[in-house]
């Protein structure tokens, strides 16, 4: 794809755009709570753009409970240079995916259908940085990225306001996953941030345990 077909915006934002548009026009899978390729392209594609500063200068990231590509499709189409995976539960959705993916012609990019607890069993601490958009609560999701995430990288989450009390019952365990305190960064007001943990050790061979559990069983009760 060329920056031709949207005068206006430069290659990464014409191929973002493009993107936004085939979400919409998905006919297989629904892919995104919002309609129309506008709305798309600037409530939930832009929404990501904050979260590249945390992408790690090389290797291999993964999108957990990717859905439509967010924030997964992002990355890689302002970071060509690292590998991105996209996993997804939802095997409609992978499917989906996978045609946008050839029809934007990103080569950096692989997309797995998996429960993100199964999956790491199999590929454990092999990522730099580990993100998810939408998932479950603070704690929750760091039990599911930790166990992907090698010691020295990273995990993300994107939070809304109730991210403070979801802090907080977490109370200071973090630990037991192997990772820092969380930071905050706040975007667009203070509605909206990003949470980061740095991984400062290896994650528990108890973690990640059996699907469904990380949500009934807290790590830190």
């Amino acid at each position: 794809m060329n920056d031709t077909a949207y005068p206006d915006m430069n290659l990464q934002e014409s191929i973002l755009y493009r993107y936004a548009e085939l979400l919409a026009e998905c006919k297989i899978a629904r892919l995104t709570g919002t309609r129309g390729s506008d709305e798309i392209y600037e409530l939930q594609i832009l929404d990501c753009i904050p979260s590249l500063e945390f992408l790690p200068e090389s290797g291999s990231v993964i999108d957990v409970g990717s859905g439509g590509g967010l924030p997964g499709i992002v990355w890689a189409v302002y970071r060509p240079d690292l590998k991105i995976t996209l996993l997804d539960s939802i095997r409609k959705k992978c499917e989906a995916v996978k045609t946008i993916i050839d029809d934007l012609e990103i080569q950096n990019v692989n997309v797995i259908c998996s429960r993100s607890e199964e999956f790491s069993l199999y590929h454990r601490e092999e990522f730099m940085l580990a993100g998810a958009r939408a998932v479950s609560s603070a704690g929750i999701t760091a039990e599911l990225l930790s166990p992907l995430v090698k010691t020295g990288g990273r995990i993300i989450t994107f939070k809304g306001e109730k991210i403070h009390e979801e802090i907080s019952e977490v109370n200071d365990m973090w630990h037991k996953l192997g990772l820092s305190k969380p930071s905050l960064k706040f975007y667009g007001g203070e509605s909206k941030c990003i949470v980061s943990w740095e991984k400062i050790s290896k994650c528990p061979a108890m973690y990640p345990r059996r699907t469904g559990l990380a949500g009934t069983k807290k790590f830190w009760e």
